[in-house]
């Protein structure tokens, strides 16, 4: 990606959202404007509540904000998009189905029926997940990080432009969790595709990102765009590196100031 001249994919423009608890109206989020460009990971942070969560899921068209606008690729975009890819933290595995029939199951809902070229691009994409021998077991026989594997899969089958990540590795433990941080840059890269993708972990945004946003305490509004100049591509070895330290350091003093 050239940063000098960075091509919008995603705009957001003063989105905000809020919400009736009973009687009792809650601010979610005040107005935020951002941009993604295409080709970057930015990872998205802040203290629990502040919206982080919300904000995802009016971007993938799952919910309205009440005020503000946003454009994917030039076009208002409003509802669902199927170039737009959401992963959530806990893997929505159908449990009875096999690994392959989990990946395929997109595919069978939108077009009815599974085509001999795609059942072998998810085959194909089981194994670069390192699943190939795991197609026709079932999700109760792998560990946590192998179904969240399972989830990428089935997301980037369909090929996705947006990715949209909700602390997808937050329930995972420290070993596993890097694993899959690597393996999501490698794709990352592979593929081309843009990535939000929201963590309460700063080490793990700094590792990922070219940027780091920084959510105020709920309302929630955008208090930094943090720029991340590390070197692509990026290893677990960065994380022992001065620069890697003081970029974490602002993005640690930053979330301390929300309060």
């Amino acid at each position: 990606m050239d940063a000098a001249t960075p091509t919008p994919i995603f705009v957001v423009d003063g989105v905000a959202k809020g919400f009736t608890d009973g009687h009792r109206p809650i601010q979610a989020l005040r107005p935020i404007s951002f941009q993604l460009h295409a080709g970057e990971i930015v990872c998205l942070v802040g203290p629990s509540g502040s919206g982080k969560s919300t904000l995802l899921r009016i971007m993938g068209g799952l919910i309205p904000p009440d005020v503000g606008a946003m454009w994917f690729e030039g076009q208002p975009h409003r509802a669902p998009n199927t170039a737009i890819g959401f992963v959530f933290q806990k893997t929505n595995l159908m449990p009875w189905r096999t690994i392959l029939q989990n990946v395929l199951l997109p595919i069978e809902i939108q077009q009815g029926k599974v085509s001999p070229a795609q059942r072998e691009r998810a085959e194909t994409m089981l194994a670069t997940m390192g699943l190939k021998d795991f197609e026709h077991a079932y999700p109760r026989q792998l560990s946590g990080g192998m179904n969240q594997r399972v989830v990428l899969a089935r997301t980037l089958l369909q090929q996705p432009r947006l990715l949209l990540m909700d602390e997808p590795f937050g329930q995972l433990d420290a070993l596993t969790r890097e694993r899959l941080n690597l393996e999501l840059l490698r794709l990352q890269a592979a593929e081309g595709i843009t990535i939000l993708m929201v963590t309460h972990s700063i080490s793990e945004a700094v590792l990922l990102s070219d940027r780091v946003f920084v959510l105020s305490e709920r309302p929630g509004r955008l208090i930094a765009q943090v720029e991340v100049p590390l070197p692509r591509p990026r290893t677990l070895a960065l994380m022992s590196t001065p620069t890697f330290g003081a970029i974490a350091m602002q993005v640690r003093s930053l979330i301390g100031e929300t309060g």
